[in-house]
């Protein structure tokens, strides 16, 4: 297990940051400054967060234990989808294109070679997995990163990168944001939305 979850790259999306930061009784802000980095090149177009490995030879993940995975129930999306892969043809003016699933072949992942293990079509990976719930949260994050207006090759300016980065990983300060600010004066909100994203969680992620 050490072997499988060390030396990667793991991109996390916002539902990542907000289960990690609860399952580690910090706000989303202390988890950000704690346990990720947030590269920074000129072909970025969107901030992007990304777990931080420890600081030794084998860059191995900091919640690894040795009786493996320390946050199995909250663990990240690219963690739950793997060895399964997954890309998004180019889509075509009017269509939807369906995604394409493909297996990662890694020496060091060891349930591939097993002559008995289960066999799974992509659609069981994914619910067994909780995907399905989880896409299901972050759709609206997803429809905002594949925007057109994104995916034509436009750039954010650093304040709006900086918005951008709050209100999608940075829940619990843009919930600050929202009731400490003049933003419930200048948007007319449901008083019920107004009640729900005060105190849930995955309300406030879906609103941001």
């Amino acid at each position: 297990f050490n072997q499988c979850c060390q030396d990667v790259n793991i991109v996390l999306t916002p539902l990542d940051v907000l289960e990690l930061a609860r399952s580690q009784n910090m706000t989303t802000g202390e988890f950000l400054q704690k346990h990720t980095l947030m590269p920074i090149t000129k072909e970025l177009q969107l901030p992007m967060v990304m777990l931080k490995m420890r600081d030794d030879e084998a860059k191995r993940c900091p919640f690894v234990t040795e009786q493996g995975c320390g946050v199995y129930e909250n663990r990240p999306w690219a963690c739950r989808m793997y060895p399964l892969g997954m890309a998004i043809p180019p889509a075509r003016a009017g269509e939807t294109p369906e995604p394409v699933y493909f297996v990662f072949e890694d020496d060091h992942c060891k349930g591939r070679h097993q002559t008995d293990a289960r066999q799974w079509t992509p659609v069981q990976w994914r619910s067994d997995q909780q995907i399905d719930r989880r896409d299901d949260l972050e759709q609206g994050f997803r429809d905002l990163v594949s925007h057109p207006w994104f995916i034509g090759g436009r750039q954010l300016d650093p304040k709006r990168i900086e918005m951008f980065h709050m209100a999608a990983y940075d829940v619990d300060r843009f919930r600050r944001f929202v009731f400490d600010s003049t933003f419930l004066d200048r948007f007319d909100l449901d008083d019920e939305l107004v009640e729900e994203i005060r105190t849930d969680d995955y309300a406030l992620l879906r609103f941001a």
